[in-house]
């Protein structure tokens, strides 16, 4: 005769691993593993979850799960969720995983990359001014050597800005299809 309470633990228990490898490699995408167990528990959660659900399945203070939640969010990982005579907060996570993936990598690559164009701008200015002020002809050289390395990064940085318009609009699936649609 089968144990339908081991059954269940058995079951309960392949889930939680899989979760907890969601939230160990989530650090990739530079979200730390607390966050990656609450995003792996609303995923597997058949049911939209308030934040006093998430303290309780987790062990984790409101606040902690109400600041993960907002990062989840701003990640468009989770997304509010209404269920009828409810009143509290109701969450759910992002199923659709190719989405979330091209929202994060954007948000995240988009604001790395306008920072490293915006430095070397920047960099490239103050050498200049540098050059401009100066007599010592190596340093002139140097100098210039220099401002043709900056140029060069932000000639890759324009490319990389266009590759994560790619990723954003979803046009990388036409490049890279989409598992779920093979």
């Amino acid at each position: 005769m089968v144990d339908k309470n081991q059954e269940w633990a058995e079951y309960e228990e392949t889930i939680e691993k899989f979760i907890q490898v969601i939230a160990k490699n989530m650090s990739v995408y530079g979200i730390t593993s607390s966050v990656g167990r609450l995003y792996g528990t609303l995923y597997f959660s058949d049911q939209p979850m308030t934040l006093d659900d998430m303290r309780d399945a987790l062990e984790m203070s409101k606040t902690s799960m109400s600041t993960g939640v907002r990062s989840l969010s701003e990640m468009k990982m989770v997304e509010p969720a209404f269920r009828k005579g409810i009143r509290k907060d109701l969450y759910k996570s992002e199923e659709d995983w190719y989405k979330a993936f091209t929202s994060l990598f954007g948000n995240r690559w988009r604001h790395h990359t306008e920072t490293n164009i915006e430095e070397a701008d920047e960099a490239i200015s103050e050498l200049q001014s540098i050059a401009n002020n100066s007599d010592d002809d190596d340093l002139r050289n140097s100098i210039q050597r220099d401002i043709d390395r900056l140029e060069y990064a932000k000639s890759y940085y324009r490319w990389l800005m266009k590759f994560i318009r790619v990723v954003e609009t979803g046009e990388i699936f036409k490049y890279v299809p989409r598992e779920d649609e093979k």
